[in-house]
This record gives C-alpha cells, structure tokens and sequence, in this order.
C-alpha cells in the first residue's frame, strides 16, 4: 500500500528550491500551468506517471530516484 504522499511532496519542494526554481520554472519545463504544479507539490492533485516522468527528467532523476519511497 502506498504511503503519504508527504515524502514525495518535500522530496519536490526540496528539489526545486536546491535547483533555484520557481513552482513556474518547473511548471513550464513539464508543460503544465504554474497552479496545477503547486497543487502537486502541495499534495492536492495526483502525479500520474507520464507527468512524473517529466517532473523527473527537470531535476536530471530515473523516475525511482523521485518517487520509489511512496511506493514501499
């Protein structure tokens, strides 16, 4: 069973700010808008796997890097 997605949530938020990006830096790399990658970070919307992986490839992390521990 998945856990909290609280762990990834920081993992994001902790990611984007080592790298100095903004919630729309990363937004525009993914193609998506500024909000709709501030509710993800925030746990407020679902991160489907086409989207992980892009969220992934902006911070140059394997997918499993990013989101494995959500899944043990």
């Amino acid at each position: 069973m998945a856990k909290s997605s609280t762990n990834v949530n920081f993992k994001l938020q902790n990611l984007r700010k080592e790298k100095n990006m903004s919630y729309e830096m990363v937004a525009n790399k993914v193609g998506i808008c500024k909000a709709y990658y501030w509710q993800i970070e925030n746990g407020n919307r679902r991160l489907y796997y086409d989207l992980a992986l892009k969220i992934a490839q902006v911070f140059d992390l394997k997918p499993d890097d990013l989101f494995f521990d959500y899944y043990e």
